[in-house]
Formats: structure tokens, C-alpha cells, sequence
């Protein structure tokens, strides 16, 4: 079979088995974009999915093996496709067929000025914010981001310059198709061990992305395992990102009064630049932020539109997104699903000054609960009241036995309610006005912190 990047030159015709899912839309839009002829088709009936279909992509629910024309040139499929699906059957058998990590992959080098933003922890958030500073400075952007930026309400966009904004995330590996012109390392820390194994597995991945960088790489230069994975580099411009002397860019005097607010100033090799406000949460995003300052200022964006870009992000779709106040409490929702990132998202609620800050939180997959349980334990603590709903097993069968209540039992006073209706019902009849409850994971839990919502809305 041909390399996809070659087949693309002479193609005409695209088609994509899982069209409407978040990672495979904004692909198949700038495809579209870019004057293919788009098709696809999707078992779940979506805003995504009728989204592409109004953009001029013809598309089919339910996925049969009659949905791929006979002309077809290319199919695109999303891994989250089960084997035996008989439409990837027989794509697989009579096309060309390529994984989606495969066309992103080829997509990142159809353009001049590829920026990866990749990590364990931060890559929706920073590259939003590169995708939104790129904007606000007319340097049009093509991106394809993790979650919704509510400034597009897409998760990408078809730019027409030579910029393209692109989270690239190491999840069996998937970004090491891609050859970006800048990577943005942000950390690296122990996620996804099911796959990788252990931390030095996860590193191997890493360093191979940033060698497979063709210009530059960004890093956290206050981040251990980051310069340990990064040690030796040769033969790309290397610009470190962090709050410590010594980096090229540094963060100085950061204030953190609570609330959706922080600022600091922005040094480069020890010269002040500017101060920069921000209308995120959080000493993570002080990082974030600073990585796609430079990562901005790199792809030829000035300061002043760099400054304005940031203040003007609020946030991407469930990265502490706050879904409103109801009898005097506050409800949020946040896609933190590992220790570290739960960590940072809790101490940053606790700093903005509500009464008591409730955890609801979703296990995600059996082997990362497991592995982590205790270190799960130690972060939902930092909560005033905890709730753990059920294990989401994904695509894990529980061969290992573990429970929620495992987890539950390690923290105090914490409840373990199995469906959402138990938890919701159970929040709204305990809260007290002036609490915050957010809802944390990276699966479906975002459903009952809408349903809590509503309860307390009376609808």
C-alpha cells in the first residue's frame, strides 16, 4: 500500500469511517477545505456529525460497507472503531485505509509551520491558546484541538495560511506520525502505563517526537522529566518555557488573586517584555500559557496581539468550565483524569474562595485506577467532599478486580454511588450555598454535573 502523504497529492476522494467523533471532524473539515470530496459515516447521530454534513461532506448514520462509493480513493478511520465493524472490514479489503493518527500525521507536513503541542498534562488548554493568540493576531490558523474552543465552537478549523495548530497526543503512540516544525513539550509524567509500560517508556516517546521535530522545540524548563527526556538533543533550536531563572522565557511576579484570574510578567533572556493577564484558573496555566506565548511569538505573532489573545481565552470545553451558579452554588466541569491533573485543578478551586469545594470524580479504565489508586487517593482529598461514581472500564475488561470503593476507602469521608442519578440526587440534597462542585474525568461524568444543574434549576 502507498504512503498516505503520496496518495493524497493525486486523490480526489476521502472517506471517513467515524466522521462525526471530535478527533476525526476537523480533519475531514479541512480536507474538505483544502477541495477534497468528502464522505463519512457515524453510528451516533451528533453536532459534529451534522456539522460536517452542512460544510458539504455527504454522510451516512450507521456503518455498512454500501456507504463507500466505489470511487473512493482514501478511508479514514477513527481506533475507537471495533474489529469486525463490517464497514472497516471492507474498507480494509478493497481501499486504501489508514488509521487517523496516520492522515494527521500527513496533514502536519502539508504545512510550513506545524505546531505539536503534546505532554501528559495541558495539551487542549495550550494549544487553544495558541489556535486563539494566532487569531487574534490575523495569522489564520488551521487547528485540530482536543476539545471545543468557544471562540470557533469547533475542535478545529481550515486556515488559510501556513500555520496549523495541532494537539498531539502520545496515546498508543499516535503522534509519532507527525512532523511538526515546532513542538511544545509542556511535561511528561507516568500516564497511559497499560501502553508504555513505566515513565522511561513514556520518555522514549517523547524524545522521539521531538527528534522528529523539524525545527524547534519548546519545553518546561522547570520540569524534571521533561529535561531528562530532552538531554542530548541536537539539531533543533531549543527554547525553554518556565517560572525559574535560567530559562530563555520566564514567568516573574505571578499574582493569583482567585477566581477565573491570574497575571505575571513575561521576561526573554532576562528582559522584561510585557504582563500578561490570563481568564484561566490555576498556577498550571501560568506554564501553559507561557509555552503558547512563545510558541506564538515564534509563528511571527506580536506581543500586544499575544496578550490579548490570552486574556480573551476563557477556557476550552471541559477544562474547568464553568456551567453556572443555582441557589448559591457553583458547578463546573473539568477533563482531569489522572493524579497530577486532578492535583492542579483542585488546589486551584480551593484558592477561589467558595465555602467548600466538592470532587465528583469518575475513575477512567481499571489499569490506571489500579496503578494509581493511592495517588488518587492523596489528590481528591484536597476536596471538602468527595463522590466517586463507578469505574469506567472503556476499552479495559477488570481482570485486575479492583472497585470504586478501593478508592473510595482511602479517603475520608468520601461516598461511592454507582450510577448518576444516585449522585446527583445526592449533591443536590447535601450542598450548601457558596459550595463548588466540579466534576471531574475524562469520560461521560460531565452528564451528571448537567444533571445536578438542572436539578437545582428545578427543570
Amino acid at each position: 500500500m502507498k504512503n498516505i502523504d503520496e496518495l493524497l497529492k493525486t486523490a480526489k476522494k476521502l472517506h471517513f469511517i467515524g466522521i462525526g467523533g471530535s478527533g476525526m471532524c476537523p480533519i475531514a473539515e479541512i480536507m474538505l477545505s483544502l477541495g477534497y470530496e468528502v464522505s463519512g459515516s457515524d453510528n451516533n447521530d451528533t453536532e459534529t456529525f451534522r456539522k460536517i454534513e452542512s460544510e458539504g461532506a455527504k454522510v451516512f448514520l450507521g456503518q455498512v460497507k454500501e456507504n463507500i462509493a466505489e470511487d473512493t480513493d482514501v478511508v479514514i478511520y477513527t481506533n475507537a472503531i471495533l474489529k469486525g465493524n463490517e464497514e472497516l472490514e471492507f474498507a480494509k479489503a478493497n481501499f486504501p485505509t489508514y488509521e487517523r493518527a496516520e492522515a494527521l500525521g500527513a496533514l502536519s507536513r502539508l504545512f510550513t509551520n506545524c505546531i505539536g503541542v503534546c505532554g501528559t498534562h495541558g495539551k487542549t488548554t495550550t494549544s487553544s491558546m495558541v489556535t486563539q493568540i494566532l487569531l487574534e493576531a490575523g495569522l489564520d490558523p488551521s487547528a485540530v484541538i482536543g476539545g471545543k474552543l468557544p471562540v470557533i465552537n469547533a475542535y478545529g478549523r481550515y486556515g488559510k495560511s501556513e500555520n496549523f495548530v495541532c494537539e498531539s497526543c502520545e496515546f498508543n503512540n499516535t503522534f509519532l506520525h507527525m512532523n511538526p516544525d515546532i513542538c511544545v513539550l509542556l511535561n511528561v509524567d507516568e500516564d497511559h502505563l497499560d501502553f508504555f509500560g513505566d515513565l522511561n517508556g513514556i520518555k522514549k516517546a517523547f524524545r522521539k517526537f521531538a527528534e522528529l521535530t523539524t525545527k524547534t522545540v519548546i519545553y518546561n524548563g522547570d520540569d524534571e522529566n521533561t529535561l531528562d527526556t530532552l538531554k542530548g538533543l541536537e539539531g533543533k533550536k531549543l527554547i525553554s518555557v518556565g517560572r525559574k531563572d535560567g530559562n530563555e522565557w520566564v514567568a516573574k511576579n505571578v499574582l493569583i488573586p482567585g477566581g477565573f484570574h491570574s497575571e505575571y510578567d513575561v521576561y526573554h533572556n532576562g528582559e522584561f517584555v510585557t504582563r500578561v493577564e490570563l481568564s484561566v484558573p490555576g498556577e498550571h496555566n501560568i506554564i501553559n500559557s507561557l509555552c503558547a506565548f512563545a510558541a506564538a511569538y515564534e509563528s511571527g505573532a506580536d506581543v500586544e496581539s499575544i496578550c490579548r489573545g490570552l486574556k480573551a481565552f476563557g477556557g476550552a470545553a471541559r477544562r474547568f468550565e464553568l456551567l453556572g451558579t443555582y441557589k448559591g452554588v457553583t458547578f463546573a466541569d473539568d477533563y482531569a483524569h489522572h493524579p497530577a491533573e486532578i492535583k492542579v485543578t483542585l488546589e486551584a478551586a480551593k484558592k477561589m474562595g467558595y465555602k467548600r469545594v466538592w470532587a465528583v470524580h469518575q475513575p477512567f479504565t481499571f489499569s490506571r485506577t489500579a496503578k494509581l489508586l493511592d495517588d488518587f487517593a492523596d489528590v481528591l482529598s484536597i476536596a471538602d467532599k468527595c463522590v466517586i461514581s463507578k469505574i469506567m472500564g472503556s476499552r479495559e475488561i477488570n481482570t485486575i478486580g479492583i472497585k470504586a470503593t478501593d478508592l473510595s476507602s482511602k479517603i475520608d469521608g468520601a461516598v461511592q454511588l454507582d450510577t448518576f442519578e444516585e449522585i446527583c440526587n445526592y449533591v443536590c440534597a447535601n450542598v450548601e450555598e457558596g459550595d463548588l462542585v466540579i466534576t471531574l474525568g475524562c469520560g461521560d461524568v460531565y452528564k451528571v454535573a448537567r444533571m445536578m444543574c438542572k436539578k437545582m434549576k428545578g427543570e
